[in-house]
């Protein structure tokens, strides 16, 4: 007479090994963290005003802001109009071609932003624009 044996556990149990899967995950999110690019705001908040002809702004620039009160900020923190100067040619040192981006207040004085473009300028930038609202 035969026996048989019948058994309670399967050999044919396949199983999903993940940490391949986990391992290709953390490499892409280390790989997007250290490609990212991020953009230096200027650490204070301003109204800009409205422009017809507006355009994005560029990816790497030096952002200036020029407060209703006058006062100048970059990179959060105040530098005065005593410093634009310094913080601009320090900037173009790292690289020459990089557009500097001044983001005054709707209502600051007109003599305080045009300042900031002249010391800009005579700090070697090439391309010094205004920020708008479209």
């Amino acid at each position: 007479m035969r026996r048989f044996r019948h058994s309670t556990t399967s050999d044919n149990v396949s199983t999903v090994d993940i940490s391949p899967l986990i391992d290709v995950v953390f490499l892409l999110l280390i790989f997007f963290i250290v490609t990212t690019v991020f953009v230096k705001e200027t650490g204070v908040q301003v109204s800009k005003p409205r422009a017809a002809s507006s355009e994005d702004l560029q990816k790497q620039a030096i952002l200036i802001a020029v407060t209703d009160e006058g006062r100048v900020w970059h990179g959060g923190r105040e530098i005065g109009m005593d410093g634009v100067r310094a913080v601009v040619s320090a900037m173009l040192e790292e690289d020459a071609e990089i557009p500097v981006v001044i983001r005054a207040d709707a209502s600051a004085d007109t003599e305080d932003t045009v300042a900031v473009i002249d010391a800009s300028k005579l700090a070697g930038a090439t391309s010094v624009s205004l920020a708008t609202e479209k």
